[in-house]
């Protein structure tokens, strides 16, 4: 579990008339992926209101909607659209950003584009070899991410890679893929081998690896608000009213503010405004 908190000189040092001014704790967990820009909207609010402190857990999107369903953490973090079976009629959605989900290679893997239902066949195990797809005569290491992360459940949705078991709609990602628990672990991963694939925030993309272009469209900021690239999802704060304090609304206004919107922007994701 990653874990960020940002401390601020509150308690007893901060005082007013000779009153110590009481600080305000705003708990927020949930998916690895908002965590990133939750991290950085955080400490850049926590600047202006120094008597307020934010934790910010990255434990995963399924996680950060039961933690804003039984109130364990006042804002819940997904990176995905709810399930049905999630939504409640308390429960408020806050979308802050938007992001595109990049599929990454090694940056000595030849190829650049893949289509949508090449990935697909990647994942459930069907294109095994990257000589199939215009690349070397390698095996393919397929990574993907673990089952409660809210990045996999919009990947999945996306590029159709779900199957029905008695009913039940599984997953039909290959259970010979590697797990990573994270962008970062995913990253890295792919970053040391040259025959991996994997799929992170397009937030989360650097250097170190290579985003694909998909149906012959980049994975861009640009590509994403156009609608031309569509393996996207949306990212959601989530709370209960009656969970949460007064200082934890005044700060989820305020991600979604002009200000905060920015941060976003400036983060590589895409405003809401």
């Amino acid at each position: 579990m990653k874990t960020k908190m940002f401390a601020l000189l509150a308690l007893t040092s901060a005082m007013t008339a000779g009153t110590a001014v009481a600080s305000e704790t705003i708990s927020v967990s949930g998916s690895t992926s908002v965590t990133e820009v939750m991290e950085v909207l955080a400490e850049t609010y926590q600047q202006s209101n120094k008597n307020t402190f934010i934790e910010v857990q990255g434990t995963g999107s399924s996680a950060g909607v039961k933690a804003a369903k039984n109130g364990t953490s006042m804002l819940g973090m997904a990176s995905r659209s709810l399930k049905d079976s999630e939504k409640e009629p308390e429960l408020k959605e806050t979308t802050i950003a938007r992001d595109g989900i990049a599929v990454v290679v090694n940056g000595k893997n030849p190829v650049a584009d893949l289509t949508k239902d090449q990935i697909a066949a990647i994942y459930r195990g069907e294109i095994t070899n990257w000589s199939q797809v215009g690349g070397e005569s390698k095996p393919v290491v397929v990574v993907t991410r673990d089952t409660a992360s809210g990045t996999r459940g919009a990947f999945e949705d996306i590029m159709k890679l779900k199957r029905k078991v008695n009913g039940i709609s599984v997953s039909a990602i290959s259970q010979r893929a590697q797990v990573g628990n994270g962008n970062g672990v995913v990253k890295t991963i792919v970053a040391n081998n040259p025959f991996a694939i994997g799929y992170i925030s397009l937030g989360s993309v650097d250097n170190s690896v290579k985003a694909l272009k998909v149906d012959g469209k980049a994975a861009s900021v640009a590509a994403v608000q156009s609608g031309d690239y569509q393996v996207a999802r949306p990212f959601l704060v989530l709370h209960k009213d009656a969970n949460t304090s007064d200082a934890a609304r005044k700060f989820l206004d305020w991600v979604v503010s002009a200000e905060g919107q920015k941060v976003v922007a400036d983060k590589g994701y895409i405003s809401v405004l």
